[in-house]
């Protein structure tokens, strides 16, 4: 039987590879990859506790967090699409077209 602390320390495995994703890379890509990895670990965290702590609001809380997630992603998937369209590049630092 596995304890709290194996998905603790999971979770804690998925945040980091999230964070230095997100920190590190250029393409955006990867970067909302690394962000899905980062939501993947708080989903982990929740049920987790909401296991260890006999309550179904960490699960409740989980559902949300994945529909959100599933917004983030095809949002940010349509606009990188159309910004690729539009310059050729998915690269972070050549955003800017945004920008004032």
């Amino acid at each position: 039987m596995l304890s709290v602390n194996h998905y603790l320390f999971l979770s804690l495995a998925l945040f980091t590879i999230g964070v230095i994703g997100v920190l590190t890379r250029r393409n955006v890509i990867v970067i909302l990859m690394s962000i899905e990895l980062i939501l993947n670990a708080v989903n982990i965290n929740l049920v987790a506790f909401s296991r260890l702590f006999g309550d179904v609001a960490g699960q409740v809380f989980a559902i949300f967090i994945v529909t959100d997630a599933a917004a983030e992603a095809a949002v940010g998937l349509g606009i990188i699409i159309a910004f690729f369209r539009n310059r050729e590049t998915v690269l972070a630092d050549e955003m800017d077209l945004l920008k004032w």
